[in-house]
């Protein structure tokens, strides 16, 4: 079955039009999924809103969005204000600016979207799109309106295609200076860094997502099935926690054991 899109417009860059559509790149349809059970009767319970203050069941048509102003006090605002708020979508995907991809910090990024032709007549103009990005080695920064928000979308070429990324504004976005604040500038000994180049050149390899282990939904598939099998389940040990550890010695033996698997000799000491 074909992919549904999630929005059609036009990719608009100067003159140049091109009707696309956004396809979903990630979902997270096929992880494992509970519901909430009442014990007593094995029975799906439902969740209701109620009023804090009376402890009343509140139907969906009584309910309003309401932003907090101070302690117990709020501006409500209907549906159709909201709806009235937000900019109406015109369907475009306006190009803005092309930046170098080097430049782009993907801190910034949300979701990616698949980005294709929408119609025939459009792949010529897609296809010029997508090579000129690719030579030109950039992507374009472009606005529109998503599912209601006004979005900034970071496009790029992907193979035969584009990925449209949605982009976080900055406000969204925590300052690193604040996680990073309390990292002090230690010196790195020459010794300690041959021996980390050396654990990183034996530990090279490749990005292969097939490769890469869903231990979670692993081990709530096998509980399941335990559950189902009327088998006894066994709870999986924590991994011993290490004490404080000499880094130096910690690197070499690090060293010594990538290099018998990778068939090379640890990197010598230059003289002087």
């Amino acid at each position: 079955m074909a992919p549904r899109a999630n929005w059609k417009g036009v990719l608009k860059i100067a003159a140049v039009n091109c009707p696309v559509a956004l396809y979903t790149a990630v979902s997270t349809s096929e992880r494992i999924a509970f519901h909430t059970l009442n014990r007593a009767t094995g029975h799906r319970v439902r969740r209701e809103f109620v009023d804090s203050e009376t402890g009343k069941p509140v139907d969906r048509d009584d309910q309003a969005k309401g932003y907090q102003t101070g302690s117990g006090e709020y501006v409500m605002l209907d549906p159709e204000e909201v709806a009235a708020a937000v900019p109406e979508s015109d369907k475009t995907l306006s190009v803005f600016a092309f930046t170098p991809c080097v430049d782009i910090d993907d801190v910034y990024f949300d979701r990616p979207y698949y980005l294709a032709p929408a119609e025939r007549e459009g792949e010529e103009a897609y296809g010029l799109i997508r090579e000129g990005m690719r030579v030109k080695k950039v992507a374009a920064l472009a606005r529109t309106v998503l599912f209601r928000r006004v979005r900034t979308v970071l496009v790029r070429p992907h193979g035969e295609g584009l990925i449209a990324t949605t982009l976080n504004f900055e406000y969204e976005v925590r300052a690193a200076a604040d996680a990073f604040r309390a990292i002090p500038a230690l010196p790195i000994k020459e010794e300690m860094l041959e021996l980390a180049e050396h654990i990183i050149r034996t530990k090279s390899g490749t990005f292969d997502p097939a490769t890469f282990d869903d231990r979670y939904e692993a081990a709530l598939a096998d509980l399941v099935k335990a559950k189902l099998e009327g088998r006894a389940i066994r709870p999986r040990k924590a991994p011993r926690e290490e004490g404080v550890i000499d880094l130096m010695a910690a690197l070499r033996e690090s060293a010594a054991i990538g290099g018998k698997k990778a068939g090379a000799r640890p990197a010598r000491r230059k003289a002087g």
